[in-house]
């Protein structure tokens, strides 16, 4: 069933940093937003409350989106609510810090599912995603190489997918981020943080 609010966004990884700061931004009153996360289930209803706020709808969703039973899930709870997906916000992912020779195969399995998860929007022959990629993917990081090589890999992806689903009117993005001031950076030490600015 169609619900009245003209756009309805998914934003994976919403629980915290650029997830989180993406869905508050794009709240309100005229949005739908189902917002997930792998795990944080409390954290990701704090955002949700914070979204309501906005005067936006809401609806949460915990799971791994680099399962793609649970991505199903995930979109066929947002049709079932909203009846529609206009905007899907890939943000999800995982960075392993490490040489490359020390990770394991289930390292690299793990981040490259999570990083590379995507649902198409065929079926409205409309949309927009946005996959939040990194600057590491188009100049690597010594000690991050399957993290790089990820984001190298959706920038690519990026890339072949836009041209692919442009006959369906969907338009992909990627944002290569720099450093963000996160929690997943807060293991950097302030001498690291000056030699980033």
């Amino acid at each position: 069933m169609e619900t009245n609010v003209s756009t309805v966004i998914v934003v994976t990884g919403a629980s915290r940093g650029i997830g989180k700061a993406i869905a508050l931004s794009l709240a309100a009153p005229d949005t739908a937003l189902i917002i997930n996360c792998s795990k944080s289930a409390g954290r990701l209803e704090l955002v949700k409350e914070e979204i309501i706020k906005k005067g936006a709808l809401c609806e949460t969703f915990v799971g791994d989106v680099s399962n793609y039973s649970t991505v199903n899930e995930m979109f066929d709870l947002a049709i079932s609510i909203y009846g529609k997906v206009n905007v899907l916000i890939n943000n999800a992912g995982i960075a392993s810090i490490g040489l490359f020779q020390d990770m394991t195969p289930d390292m690299w399995n793990n981040i490259m599912s999570v990083n590379l998860a995507v649902q198409d929007m065929l079926r409205r022959h409309c949309g927009k995603i946005i996959n939040i990629s990194s600057v590491w993917g188009l100049y690597g990081a010594s000690c991050e190489v399957a993290y790089s090589a990820t984001k190298g890999a959706i920038n690519s992806f990026t890339k072949a997918l836009a041209k692919e689903l442009a006959p369906s009117n969907i338009q992909v993005n990627a944002i290569a981020c720099g450093a963000i001031d996160t929690e997943m950076n807060g293991h950097l030490s302030p001498e690291e943080l000056q030699e980033l600015a």
